[in-house]
């Protein structure tokens, strides 16, 4: 029997090509990751495309026709201001995973990427300021006070440039497994200066599967939350803040934006242990998203 070929997965982000933002040029270690990642056979694994979306006023070109596309698995980057999906958009790509689609959603602090509420599903799980807010009022307060312009959800897990030490919230998800770790679990992801808000919907078949802890308060503060595979849909996580994939929290070399004004920390250099436990976590994703239309 043949191959049936790599996996394919698009990167996309929600604000059109900007050089000065966090558009898909910033998210190149990450694709790179996926594209040589390969089977034992030496095959690719992931067949990776990236790009930004079209230009803003209307539907973007890929996103609102993802649902007849063929591809696998969708990772979008929502690091809009609050319009970076159309109604149209929203459609088709809760439709692609109704098809049996795999899909990650990362958004950050406060507002930024709320146009992914009305995502079939996933979109109820991410909390902003202003939309589908958390239920626990006691946490509508700012967390992160090294940037006073930002508000909450702005859970402060370390500065850009560091790591933060993770819960794998049991039982244990595939995603958080590490069979070369003494514990069989990962530890470790990129830190934030201000995450954004994920929670698992009351109304489906998702759960928190990481947490984090604030460097403020020591307040615990969900990282990802995973909607398993049915019938009816493919599997997604919703994930606390993009950074956990940018360039810049893996290698601050990679550089930044000019608006990043936060002063960064060096434990990702210093311990590579981290940087390596972030490469398994995006590999465990990507195989656990799996191929669109696979029976549940």
């Amino acid at each position: 029997m043949s191959s049936p070929g790599p996996i394919r997965i698009l990167l996309q982000t929600t604000i059109p090509t900007t050089e000065d933002d966090w558009s898909i040029a910033r998210f190149s270690a990450l694709r790179g990751l996926l594209s040589s990642a390969v089977d034992d056979d030496g095959r690719a694994l992931y067949a990776v495309e990236a790009r930004d979306r079209g230009a803003t006023g209307g539907p973007d070109p890929v996103l609102s026709r993802m649902q007849d596309s063929d591809f696998d698995q969708l990772w979008l980057f929502a690091v809009d201001v609050g319009d970076g999906l159309t109604e149209e958009d929203c459609v088709a790509v809760s439709r692609f995973r109704e098809t049996g689609g795999g899909l990650m959603i990362a958004r950050d602090h406060m507002d930024l990427g709320s146009s992914v509420c009305t995502l079939g599903g996933v979109g109820a799980a991410h909390c902003f300021h202003s939309k589908n807010l958390e239920p626990d009022i006691g946490r509508h307060v700012r967390d992160d006070e090294e940037t006073q312009a930002i508000s909450w959800p702005n859970y402060r897990s370390g500065a850009n440039g560091d790591y933060q030490e993770i819960v794998a919230v049991a039982p244990v998800h595939p995603i958080l497994r590490d069979p070369t770790s003494p514990t069989g679990v990962l530890r470790y992801l990129p830190a934030h200066p201000h995450e954004g808000a994920v929670i698992a919907p009351e109304d489906g078949d998702a759960r928190v599967i990481a947490a984090g802890a604030s460097r403020t308060t020591g307040r615990a503060f969900n990282l990802a939350v995973a909607f398993e595979r049915g019938p009816a849909a493919g599997a997604a996580l919703a994930q606390s803040t993009f950074h956990h994939f940018a360039d810049y929290n893996w290698d601050l070399a990679a550089g930044c934006p000019s608006f990043v004004s936060e002063t960064p920390g060096e434990g990702m250099a210093r311990d590579p242990r981290a940087l390596a436990d972030t490469h398994r976590y995006v590999l465990n994703l990507a195989a656990w998203l799996g191929r669109r239309g696979l029976s549940a």
